[in-house]
C-alpha cells in the first residue's frame, strides 16, 4: 500500500512538471497565408487555363512576396513623358562617364556593332537614358507589376484600384476604365511573356525588378520583347538583360530589327527610336548624346 501511493505520488508530480513546462514552451502557429494572393485567383486560373503549370503558378502566388502594387501601377494613370527631364544625360559629365562605359565594354560594342551594324554610340546612349549605365534598374517587382495590371479585367479590383487612386489621378473614371481594360489586356500578355521567359531561363520570377511599367534589365526591354529580340551577347548559353554583353547586343538587334542599317540617316534613325520609346523628347536626346559621343 505504502508502495503504490509513493509511485503514484511520483506519476502526479511528473504530471505537474509536464504542465508547467508546456506552459514556458514558445506556441507552435502555422504559417500564414499570404492574405494579398487572393487578389490573384482570378488571374491564377487564366494562366493555368491558358497552358502554364499548375503547381508553379500556385507556388509562385502563395509567397509572400506577392502583393497587389496600386501604388506602382497608378503611375500608369499620372505619368507624363513631358515633365521627364531628358536634358540631364546631355550634361558634359554623363557625355564622360558614357565614354568611359564606351571603352570598357569596348570588345562588346565593337563586336556589336560590326555584327549588326548599329552604332554603338546609339547603343551607350540608350543605356545611359534607360538605366543610367546599368546603375538604375528599377525597384518595382515585375511579377507584382504585371500581375496587378493584367488583374485588372476583373471589374472588382479595377473598381479597387480606382478607389485608391481616384483623388490624384487627372483621369475621369470614364478615361480610367478605358486605359485600365486596354493596359490589362496589354500586361497579361506581357506577364505571359515574362513567366515563360524566367521558366527557360532557370529565373526564380520573384526576383526581378524593374521599372514601374515592368520593363527590365539594362535595356529596359518589356517580356514580349525579350522573347523574340533578345540576344546572347557574351556566349554564355543564357540570355540575361542584367548582363552588359546580352544587353549591347540586345539593343542592337532591336533597332535592327526595326530597319537600322549601316549608315542610318538621322530622319529614319529617329522614326526608328521611337519605336524603343514613343518619345519624340527621347528620340531626340538619343541622337542628340551619340553625337556628343562620336565628338
Amino acid at each position: 500500500m505504502i508502495l503504490l501511493i509513493k509511485t503514484t505520488r511520483r506519476i502526479y508530480l511528473f504530471i505537474i512538471c509536464l504542465v508547467a513546462l508546456n506552459l514556458f514552451l514558445p506556441v507552435q502557429t502555422p504559417a500564414k497565408e499570404n492574405k494579398k494572393s487572393r487578389y490573384f485567383n482570378a488571374l491564377q486560373e487564366r494562366l493555368i487555363h491558358d497552358g502554364f503549370n499548375k503547381d508553379r503558378i500556385n507556388t509562385i502566388y502563395k509567397s509572400p512576396k506577392i502583393d497587389f502594387d496600386a501604388s506602382g501601377i497608378s503611375l500608369f494613370f499620372k505619368h507624363s513623358e513631358g515633365k521627364l527631364n531628358y536634358d540631364q544625360f546631355a550634361s558634359k559629365r554623363s557625355i564622360k562617364k558614357t565614354k568611359k562605359y564606351l571603352e570598357k565594354h569596348r570588345v562588346y560594342f565593337e563586336k556589336t556593332e560590326k555584327a549588326y551594324s548599329v552604332d554603338k554610340e546609339i547603343i551607350a546612349a540608350i543605356i545611359l537614358v534607360e538605366t543610367r549605365l546599368g546603375t538604375f534598374l528599377g525597384r518595382r517587382s515585375v511579377l507584382n507589376t504585371l500581375s496587378t495590371m493584367a488583374s485588372l479585367k476583373d471589374a472588382d479590383m479595377k473598381s479597387m484600384l480606382w478607389r485608391k487612386i481616384s483623388n490624384s489621378s487627372p483621369l475621369t473614371k470614364k478615361e480610367f476604365d478605358k486605359k485600365a481594360d486596354k493596359k490589362a489586356k496589354w500586361a497579361y500578355s506581357e506577364l505571359k511573356a515574362f513567366l515563360r521567359h524566367t521558366n527557360k531561363e532557370n529565373i526564380n520570377p520573384l526576383t526581378v525588378y524593374g521599372s514601374y511599367a515592368g520593363a527590365m534589365g539594362i535595356a529596359q526591354f518589356m517580356p514580349s520583347n525579350i522573347l523574340i529580340l533578345a540576344k546572347d551577347g557574351d556566349s554564355d548559353g543564357c540570355i540575361d538583360l542584367f548582363n552588359h554583353a546580352d544587353a549591347i547586343a540586345s539593343i542592337a538587334n532591336y533597332l535592327k530589327n526595326h530597319g537600322w542599317q549601316k549608315k542610318t540617316d538621322n530622319k529614319k534613325a529617329y522614326k526608328i527610336l521611337l519605336h524603343y520609346n514613343r518619345s519624340k523628347y527621347y528620340a531626340n536626346i538619343i541622337l542628340k548624346i551619340a553625337r556628343l559621343l562620336k565628338g
